[in-house]
């Protein structure tokens, strides 16, 4: 298969021919479509992170250079999306990205293609086409190709991003040549050796150890599936092989969450080592939060009275839900990230109403950026939040209430109008909200007040008889 640097920005077949009409492609480099997968000894641990913009992806299910990370869900729940938008994430990384397109309309490679072009992305970008109306062999090339040009670079010391759309249609294939081989089919008439095609592909994702360069090669595989059954032959064999996946929900996508990931089935089980110590400190508590929220809300259709810690986590949940929604092509960096979840974990955005929170936290991005861009760069250029760093940006999120007005007070009660301004007054806006466990605190440390009050009126009663 043709590699190198002449293939940046161009669109090919498996076999290396140009789809794009810009003229022959100038390399003199090739390597073989189906390479050894280094052993262990060749490998080190994954420990940097490949950013995808996505708060969702990037806070809870961080994904590392070397990794393999499966996108799993149904037709359009977006899968191709979340893969677009890191390798536009990445345009400006040292980070070259394969896009591998598997038995897709050829309109829709090209719209993928102008779409990356017109974010500046197509100049490190390499799009390997096999369209629905290839044959299947050339349709069973394509991800070793796509992988082979990777290969590249990564055994020249670099870093390298191959996404596979999808390694469904390439199962089919794969099905149809050896249906015609006259091979003995096997379950859902797929060959006995089709795990073998998914793994050998996939193991050569790598971290390579320094003594070899320290280079990268990423793996990004999309399966799609049907009516959310991630329990099939196919899904089930390459979930076995992946680091983790992220399931990506078509209910969750019909309420309008983008992107619609399920919290509870989604894994990353070797990015978190890669993920950024910023990240890590804000987003700690935020997966916890979710499923919890996800358990209460099934749990509050079927009664109308909750207690007040219940119906706190419900609404923390909506917010955290609504924080969470990213629209696409708008990537954000690891400040503006760290920032937007730490206002929702921080309890910040309690104050506020759900629908009020994408206008406020674009607002609080937009201040962040202009007053507060020695903060943001600090935290971008080290990936950590120091003490005086999180007192700093935790004020400027309170600031920032102060002026965009908040709906809720410190004890999660409805403002009235012109009551902003009375607490405003009195110091209290912009402060997070309490939850259950420090009020109940400061309940009873009220409580023991008073019984210390009435102890001590008790015993002045007492000396005074007693003086009489």
């Amino acid at each position: 298969i043709p590699v190198g640097e002449g293939l940046l920005g161009r669109m090919v077949d498996p076999l290396g021919r140009p789809l794009d009409d810009k003229g022959e492609i100038h390399t003199s480099e090739s390597r073989p479509a189906e390479f050894k997968a280094p052993g262990v000894v060749q490998r080190q641990p994954v420990n940097t992170p490949v950013q995808t913009g996505l708060k969702a992806i990037d806070g809870m299910i961080p994904i590392g250079r070397g990794q393999r990370e499966l996108i799993i869900g149904d037709r359009q729940t977006g899968k191709t999306s979340v893969a677009i938008d890191t390798i536009i994430n990445n345009r400006d990384k040292d980070l070259v990205c394969i896009y591998v397109a598997i038995g897709q309309r050829m309109s829709t490679v090209v719209q993928v293609m102008e779409l990356l072009d017109e974010h500046g992305a197509m100049e490190n970008t390499i799009i390997v086409a096999a369209p629905a109306d290839e044959a299947a062999p050339i349709k069973y090339m394509a991800p070793y190709a796509g992988c082979a040009m990777g290969e590249h670079l990564l055994y020249d010391g670099k870093d390298a991003l191959c996404v596979y759309d999808d390694l469904t249609k390439h199962a089919f294939a794969y099905r149809q040549m050896s249906l015609l081989l006259r091979r003995p089919p096997g379950r859902e008439a797929y060959p006995g050796d089709v795990f073998y095609l998914h793994s050998r592909l996939l193991e050569r994702a790598v971290r390579l150890s320094d003594e070899l360069g320290g280079g990268s090669l990423t793996a990004l595989p999309i399966i799609e599936t049907q009516a959310n059954d991630v329990s099939a032959y196919i899904p089930t064999n390459v979930i076995s092989i992946t680091d983790g996946q992220i399931f990506l929900e078509s209910d969750l996508f019909y309420k309008g969450n983008r992107p619609a990931i399920n919290v509870g089935i989604s894994v990353s089980r070797v990015g978190g080592d890669a993920q950024r110590k910023a990240m890590k400190k804000v987003a700690g508590k935020l997966r916890l939060d979710l499923s919890q929220y996800r358990d209460l809300e099934a749990f509050a259709q079927f009664g109308s009275e909750l207690d007040p810690e219940t119906q706190r986590a419900l609404a923390r949940g909506e917010r955290l839900v609504e924080m969470l929604n990213q629209k696409e092509r708008r990537p954000l960096s690891v400040a503006e990230q760290v920032a937007s979840i730490y206002a929702g974990t921080g309890g910040y955005l309690d104050r506020i109403k759900t629908e009020r929170v994408p206008d406020f936290l674009e607002d609080l991005l937009s201040r962040l950026r202009s007053e507060k861009s020695d903060l943001m760069k600090r935290i971008d250029e080290t990936g950590e939040l120091s003490d005086e760093d999180e007192k700093e940006l935790g004020e400027a999120i309170a600031e920032m209430i102060d002026d965009f007005g908040p709906d809720f007070d410190a004890e999660g009660q409805a403002l009235e109008e012109g009551e902003s301004d009375r607490i405003k007054s009195e110091g209290e806006r912009g402060q997070p909200t309490r939850t259950a466990e420090e009020a109940a605190k400061e309940k009873g440390a009220e409580g023991e007040r008073e019984k210390a009050e009435e102890t001590v009126s008790e015993a002045e009663r007492e000396a005074e008889e007693v003086t009489a």
